[in-house]
């Protein structure tokens, strides 16, 4: 099995045992679920620079990244350097995140925020509203055309954006979905992690221009940023480029000054 068939087999046993836990109709009744929410594509819209800065502890391919520095401090960090979205990782067993992560940064920062997740059930969307998420992300090498359809469309009844995740042609043309905001191709491969930056550019080509377009994963550097601009991207994930020093708030700030 892969990495993506192990997250994806472990999912559908924890959703199935959040479900007994906590069913939607109680997620319906958390405060945060009549929230209303910012959008995460019109910030990247009229952003000059376009950055998404993401709270990741660790990775399968990586292990531990950074779980010294406190979540306030990084979110925090990140929107006074000048990020436009946080993306926080929910997902505990492979990444070290959690949905208290979500509280946490929903009382933290004012810029729209992106539940990072493995998405494979319609109850985890009620769960990023209910946890204070602005947007969801879905990954379409994790659901077929229909899910995607019906997944997306669930997203917009509640006003969340909807990122749609690809990395490759075919699930790119299943993703061009009405209710998709954003497209973005991830240039780690989920099957084995590694990076090519160079899926991002090819694709670039096949998304139309009303879906705001991002890059996501290996961006490292401002040149790869500004190169990918001429592209048409107006977006860029980025976590552990941050996330592996010791501020990553500064990090960030850094990085982003560069990039004006």
């Amino acid at each position: 099995m892969t990495i993506l068939d192990n997250i994806i087999a472990y999912k559908l046993k924890e959703v199935a045992a959040k479900k007994e836990a906590i069913p939607t109709r109680l997620l319906e009744k958390f405060p945060l679920f009549a929230k209303e929410t910012k959008s995460l594509a019109e910030a990247l819209r009229i952003s000059t620079t376009g950055i998404i800065a993401e709270h990741k502890r660790r990775s399968p391919s990586k292990s531990v990244i950074n779980d010294k520095v406190l979540l306030p401090e990084v979110v925090s960090g990140y929107e006074l350097a000048g990020a436009k979205g946080i993306s926080v990782l929910t997902d505990s067993n492979f990444f070290g995140g959690s949905l208290d992560d979500l509280l946490v940064a929903e009382k933290t920062v004012s810029i729209p925020i992106l539940r990072k997740e493995f998405i494979i059930d319609p109850y985890q969307i009620y769960e990023a509203k209910a946890y204070g998420a602005d947007a969801i992300l879905l990954i379409a090498a994790c659901l077929s055309a229909e899910e995607l359809k019906q997944f997306s469309f669930l997203a917009k009844s509640l006003k969340l954006d909807v990122l749609l995740e690809v990395h490759n042609s075919e699930e790119l043309q299943k993703s061009l979905l009405p209710n998709v905001d954003m497209i973005g191709v991830n240039n780690r491969n989920l099957k084995n992690f590694k990076v090519n930056i160079d899926i991002s550019k090819k694709l670039s080509e096949e998304i139309p221009a009303d879906f705001v377009k991002i890059s996501e994963s290996g961006i490292s550097d401002v040149e790869t940023i500004k190169e990918l601009r001429t592209y048409g991207f107006e977006g860029f994930l980025i976590g552990e480029n941050f996330m592996k020093t010791e501020n990553p708030g500064e990090t960030a700030k850094q990085f982003i000054q560069n990039l004006r």
